[in-house]
């Protein structure tokens, strides 16, 4: 497990997202990737696999590849699986789980798999310390993921443990607070270049405001996490670490943009400014309480991305409420470019904009629909269905 071998790393993301984690890879020095369903492949280092942890923010887990092997019955996979050498990967005071993804006739139960290979790693430990390591399935601090299609299996180290938008910043959050690596996706998708001003009259907890503040003073996304799956790997080099945390800016003293919040709840707005107290760049955010209505144009352009109420249960309510957002689109956007997600697609129609780009994607469980409608000064005039 030299710091220099070659791994395979596979960087796992949500549906919609991969081109996103593709640029996002190029821009951080890894420009060949293979694009794979929900994930990107790449080659490195495991100083790469510290840094890929640390900085990326549209990924979920970061895999490194154990060993990839064919399979033609339901027992080769434990005689294939004894072959490795669990115990160069962690040790015995260390609890582990086996999870993943099977899509095979080969086993009658989808979950029959991970068994296999817990019994192979328990059985490689007895017969090497007499002892074996105990299983957590719930917070492993060494996870092994097995993808099985077919007659083909890959068996990989999940390096990241507990999933990367889990970043350490959030306390509070709203009902239905829209995930980090996703909000990443977003502004990433938006085209937003980090300069101009940042708004979002929907902001909830502040999790757009935060991804955006961090993007604009180049601060990884994790900057507020402690945990990952490497740090309990039997090859994990502190000091590589270390030096990996070192290069992070200590001081942010401005951002080069405006960063505007506002939410018409009182009650999420104090979680927002909590949220961002956390972190360096919280109090160069604007934040207050207002409805989206009461929002006046900060500057001449800029880029708004929101994700308002999307109460399907709420029927002709929350359609109203799509209309009273269009009419003040064109009356206070002009100018900006203005990016909605909601999973509510007849309430889209309400806003009375076409849009410019829609992207299917998901929060959550939740299909939505990431539009972008720009707004000029003619809009105001226009009806047009979205």
């Amino acid at each position: 497990m030299g710091e220099n071998r070659k791994l395979t790393i596979t960087v796992k993301t949500f549906f919609g997202l991969e081109q996103v984690l593709v640029e996002e890879l190029a821009e951080l020095g890894f420009s060949k990737t293979t694009v794979l369903n929900r994930a990107v492949q790449l080659e490195g280092t495991w100083r790469d696999v510290y840094f890929l942890n640390l900085h990326l923010r549209c990924a979920v887990s970061v895999l490194v590849m154990v060993k990839s092997f064919r399979i033609n019955r339901e027992g080769d996979l434990y005689k294939e699986a004894l072959k490795i050498d669990w115990p160069s990967f962690f040790s015995l005071d260390k609890t582990f789980a086996v999870k993943g993804a099977v899509f095979s006739d080969l086993f009658r139960h989808t979950g029959y798999p991970y068994l296999v290979i817990k019994d192979a790693i328990a059985d490689t430990f007895r017969k090497k310390f007499d002892d074996r390591p105990n299983v957590n399935v719930k917070s492993p601090q060494v996870m092994f993921d097995v993808y099985i299609k077919h007659k083909e299996v890959t068996i990989s180290l999940n390096t990241s443990g507990a999933p990367l938008f889990k970043r350490g910043y959030r306390e509070g959050v709203g009902d239905a607070p829209l995930n980090e690596a996703v909000a990443a996706g977003l502004i990433r998708m938006s085209g937003w270049d980090k300069k101009s001003t940042f708004v979002d009259p929907f902001c909830g907890s502040g999790t757009l405001l935060i991804e955006a503040a961090l993007m604009a003073a180049g601060l990884p996304a994790q900057l507020e996490r402690q945990h990952y799956a490497f740090k309990n790997f039997a090859n994990f080099d502190a000091d590589l670490w270390e030096s990996l945390l070192n290069d992070i800016p200590k001081r942010v003293t401005e951002l080069p943009c405006e960063i505007i919040g506002s939410d018409m709840s009182a009650e999420m707005v104090t979680k927002a400014r909590r949220n961002l107290r956390r972190l360096p760049i919280g109090r160069f955010v604007k934040t207050s309480v207002d409805a989206f209505s009461e929002v006046k144009k900060p500057s001449e352009s800029g880029v708004m991305i929101s994700n308002p109420p999307y109460g399907e249960r709420m029927g002709e309510e929350v359609e109203e409420m799509y209309e009273e957002i269009g009419d003040w689109m064109k009356s206070e956007m002009t100018g900006f470019n203005c990016w909605i997600i909601s999973s509510n697609m007849e309430a889209f129609k309400r806003l009375g904009l076409r849009p410019d780009k829609k992207v299917r994607l998901y929060n959550g469980d939740l299909e939505c629909s990431f539009r972008k409608f720009s707004v000029y000064e003619g809009s105001k005039k226009a009806k047009y269905q979205s």
